[in-house]
C-alpha cells in the first residue's frame, strides 16, 4: 500500500454519533464486487432523501467539501459489525485520514490494514476542529504523521500520538503480508530445518 507520511487534503466535518459501520456501508450492497466502486455506497442512506434526491444537510453532499481526503467525526465511529467494506468504502471514496474522539475497535484494525490512519483526540479537541471546517473559507487541513501534528484551517496546530505499530506501518507503507515477508529469511531458514529434521512430515517437493 502507498505510504502516508503528510497530507494536506479538503477536510468534511461529520457531527454524527456512533456512525455504524451499516451507515458507512449498507449491507444490502455486501454482495456488489469491489470492481463497481464502493464509492458510489458509501454514506449511501444518510446522503439520500427518501425520494433519492441528494439530501443536502449532508455535509459530503456540500461542493466545498469536494475531493476530501481527511474526514472529522464524532465519537465511536465505525461501531457496530466487523464489516470491512465500510473501511474499502471510504477508501474508494479518497479517505486516507479519519479523526474522532473514538473508533469502533475492530473498525480500526481494519483502517490500519488497509492504509487508513484513525487519529484518536479528545472530544472537545475534535468539536472545535469541526467547527472551524464549517467556518473556513479554505476547509483543509495539513496531517503529518512524522512530526504527529495537523495544522487547522486557523493556523493552529494540534499534536496527537499514533499507535508506534500503525505510526511504522502507514509511514512504510507496510501491509500484513508485507510484514510477514519481512520475516521471509527466517521462515525458509525454519522451513529447511524442519525438513532435514522430520523429513517424513515435510517431504521434499517432486
Amino acid at each position: 500500500m502507498d505510504p502516508l507520511t503528510r497530507l494536506a487534503a479538503v477536510a468534511v466535518p461529520l457531527d454524527l454519533l456512533n456512525v455504524n459501520t451499516d451507515q458507512i456501508f449498507p449491507a444490502r450492497f455486501i454482495k456488489k464486487p469491489r470492481g463497481v466502486g464502493y464509492a458510489q455506497f458509501a454514506f449511501h442512506d444518510l446522503r439520500r432523501n427518501r425520494d433519492g434526491s441528494p439530501n443536502p444537510d449532508f455535509a459530503l453532499n456540500a461542493d466545498r467539501f469536494a475531493g476530501a481526503q481527511i474526514l472529522v467525526g464524532n465519537s465511536n465511529f465505525g461501531c457496530g459489525s466487523s464489516r470491512e467494506g465500510a473501511v474499502y468504502t471510504l477508501q474508494d471514496t479518497g479517505f486516507r485520514i479519519l479523526i474522532a474522539p473514538s473508533f469502533g475497535d475492530i473498525f480500526a484494525a481494519n483502517c490500519l490494514k488497509n492504509g487508513v490512519l484513525t487519529i484518536a483526540l479528545p472530544d472537545a479537541t475534535v468539536a472545535t476542529l469541526r467547527d472551524a471546517l464549517v467556518a473556513a473559507d479554505n476547509p483543509a487541513l495539513t496531517v503529518d504523521l512524522e512530526s504527529q501534528q495537523i495544522l487547522t484551517p486557523d493556523g493552529d496546530t494540534i499534536a496527537f500520538e499514533a499507535d508506534p505499530f500503525q505510526r511504522d506501518c502507514l509511514l512504510k507503507g507496510l501491509n500484513e503480508i508485507d510484514l510477514s515477508l519481512a520475516f521471509e529469511a527466517e521462515m525458509t531458514a525454519f522451513e529447511t530445518a524442519y525438513r532435514s529434521r522430520f523429513p517424513w512430515l515435510a517431504p521434499a517437493d517432486r
